[in-house]
């Protein structure tokens, strides 16, 4: 046994290096891309990009365009678009899908376990599916993380503007004292669109776009709308804070009128049965002791 932890081992490093010199020699020879106006890559994906990056001019050509619009849609949504592009995400699935080939080897090697063609199957599947799955639970994360914020922006920006600020100068504000987050993220966005040139509506509108958010829509269509009626900014933005406000509470509502629902199943899967053995438990050796 202690041969084949050994042997397990062996194979196990001599795969990290081998692993080591192949990205460093793919990093030698494929080029990184124009990364200019992309924000810095996490550590992680450092470490597979040279990897990304081969697969990206190698392998993508065969998917359509319409798919990978739509990825890149899911992207803009997720917020991770100034990160990486489609093409890229559909790369990094093929990487994990490597990578969880790699670990579901190492661990058959070490476990001497049966149905090695169907676990490295499963591994792969699993790590092609990840990236997905991850960029889905991303998405909700973001989502709640900028419903929860907007009526604190929006506090801040009503009151710089009620102070004599505009809109862009309120935004200011607003980023300085309010909490960091997606919208902290969206909002510097907005404020880059706004310096480089491009209308208020605009900015605006694309920053509705990337989050695709019902509360952020109707903040934006009423912004863009009060500014094409000549209406006064400081109540639009105070009657769309108060409305946050209120969507919030109700929302909250909501979720605690649910909690009960949400706990019957625990209850009768877990709880009651408990309850009924230990209860049941004197009874029942009341009458084995007779």
């Amino acid at each position: 046994m202690e041969i084949v932890y050994l042997t397990a081992i062996i194979l196990f490093g001599s795969s990290v290096f081998f692993w080591v010199l192949f990205f460093n020699s793919i990093n030698v020879a494929v080029e990184e891309g124009d990364r200019e106006y992309m924000d810095p890559l996490p550590p992680m994906l450092k470490i597979i990009w040279p990897l990304v990056i081969l697969i990206t001019n190698t392998i993508l050509p065969l998917y359509s365009n319409s798919y990978l619009d739509k990825l890149e849609k899911k992207l803009q949504n997720t917020g991770v678009s100034y990160i990486l592009d489609a093409e890229q995400f559909v790369a990094i699935r093929y990487v994990a899908s490597i990578i969880t080939l790699v670990l579901g080897s190492v661990v058959i090697l070490s476990l001497q376990a049966d149905h090695s063609v169907l676990i490295l199957i499963a591994a792969s599947f699993l790590g092609f599916m990840f990236p997905l799955v991850w960029l889905s639970d991303a998405r909700k994360r973001r989502e709640i993380a900028v419903i929860r914020t907007l009526p604190v922006y929006l506090d801040f920006i009503t009151m710089a503007v009620e102070a004599g600020l505009n809109l862009s100068g309120a935004l200011q504000q607003a980023m300085k004292k309010g909490p960091d987050g997606a919208l902290k993220i969206e909002f510097s966005i907005l404020m880059r669109d706004l310096r480089s040139g491009v209308t208020r509506g605009d900015a605006l509108q694309r920053m509705s776009d990337r989050l695709n958010i019902p509360d952020v829509t109707s903040f934006v269509n009423s912004m863009i709308q009060a500014e094409r009626m000549g209406a006064s900014m400081a109540k639009t933005l105070r009657l769309q804070s108060e409305q946050r406000r209120n969507e919030r509470f109700q929302r909250a509502e909501k979720q605690a009128m649910q909690a009960p629902v949400k706990l019957i199943f625990p209850l009768i899967v877990f709880i009651f049965p408990v309850t009924f053995m230990i209860l049941a438990f004197p009874i029942v050796m009341k009458f084995l002791n007779q």
